[in-house]
């Protein structure tokens, strides 16, 4: 028997078959907060929350380590505008039960003036052991991600793409930044939740595996010796996920707005099938960790503003500039999977970012109060 685990891995690592509908099938997850409207702060309600949601959407949200967040998750979609259709209607399902509780929900990376002292950790077991594990780590301030998965068919198909989707990381994070507030300040950062969230263990950019194998005994030897209880307590910012038989994306601000949502999935999806049956990325990007992790940290500081490091051609090029060739290499994917239109949306995500909507309109509103109002008010439109 023990031959024979050591043959085909550990359970966790058996690798799901792609779903019916086909590869490049996509599931979606946002974060998002819950608020008092009487004072726009956070409300650590979620355990008031889940038994009130109708029974088709209860299995579609769940709490998040934060007793004032939760997760919308989607069921697995053929397209980008199926799955950004689902994210509405739970959005709008949301608002109409949340309105029985005398709450309100909004989106953004995080809240602009919550401050840990007042943030509870919800009861659930899972993140009772996060907050036994980290102790008064998981008491800072909560964040709010945006997570697509893309089925891949095999394993070492996804740890190939997971390798080389590792270039492509900063660049959705320069898009998606949508958290320029922290504690009641600018924070002078396009994603304040990207160092906030760098707080926890198991996060960030993880190293190239090469193949599957390696991925497995290095998950494993961290479960083996209890470090963690299963493979999903491992947040990196790109990740297989076997049992779903999916590559997860992690890195990028939840959004706002659906429309720009769309935008950042379809971008995803076309990048994860360009990657898989072409390759995009250089070998010397892919092996160049200082390079992807530097470029990560300019990409959260400046947004769409950023400079970011070419290995290759060893200078710095804005993001403006090499956003422009990266559609045009997706665009023929784009078409396969039928996200064209929503590819189109990043284009608007460089001339008008989420960061900067937050900024403009806190200086337009008498308080951050105002801001967080005006991000609820966007919530299920």
């Amino acid at each position: 028997m023990k031959d024979l685990v050591e043959r085909v891995g550990p359970a966790w690592s058996v690798w799901a078959r792609s779903h019916a509908l086909g590869a490049y099938t996509l599931g979606v997850e946002e974060e998002a907060m819950l608020l008092d409207p009487r004072t726009w702060a956070l409300a650590h309600r979620i355990e008031e929350l889940l038994p009130r949601l109708p029974s088709e959407t209860q299995d579609k949200v769940s709490a998040e380590t934060h007793g004032s967040a939760f997760e919308v998750q989607t069921g697995v979609a053929a397209t980008v505008a199926d799955a950004v259709a689902e994210i509405r209607a739970l959005r709008q399902q949301l608002e109409r039960t949340l309105g029985t509780l005398g709450l309100r929900a909004a989106v953004s990376g995080t809240h602009p003036f919550a401050i840990w002292q007042e943030i509870a950790v919800s009861g659930g077991e899972r993140y009772q052991f996060v907050y036994g594990s980290m102790r008064e780590l998981a008491r800072r301030e909560p964040t709010f991600a945006l997570h697509v998965h893309v089925g891949i068919p095999d394993a070492e198909t996804a740890i190939r793409v997971c390798d080389r989707m590792r270039v492509h990381l900063p660049i959705l994070l320069a898009l998606s930044a949508n958290s320029p507030f922290w504690q009641g300040r600018d924070s002078g950062l396009a994603s304040a939740r990207t160092p906030l969230f760098q707080a926890f263990p198991r996060v960030g950019v993880p190293r190239a595996f090469g193949d599957y194998a390696v991925f497995v005994e290095t998950v494993d030897l961290l479960i083996r010796t209890g470090a963690v209880p299963e493979s999903t307590f491992l947040w990196w910012d790109v990740r297989p996920q076997p049992a779903l038989g999916t590559v997860e994306i992690r890195i990028m601000d939840a959004q706002t707005r659906c429309a720009d949502t769309a935008a950042l999935v379809a971008l995803v999806a076309s990048l994860v099938k360009l990657e898989a049956e072409e390759g995009f990325a250089t070998e010397i990007a892919i092996s160049s960790p200082e390079v992807i992790s530097e470029n990560r940290f300019l990409a959260a500081r400046d947004g769409v503003d950023a400079e970011l490091i070419d290995p290759d051609l060893e200078t710095r090029i804005p993001v403006a500039r090499l956003v422009p060739d990266l559609l045009d290499a997706c665009r023929p994917h784009a078409e396969d999977i039928g996200c064209s239109a929503e590819l189109s949306g990043v284009v608007d995500l460089l001339a008008d970012p989420p960061a900067k909507r937050q900024i403009d309109t806190a200086r337009d509103a008498p308080s951050l109060g105002r801001l967080v109002e005006r991000l609820s008010d966007r919530f299920a439109e």
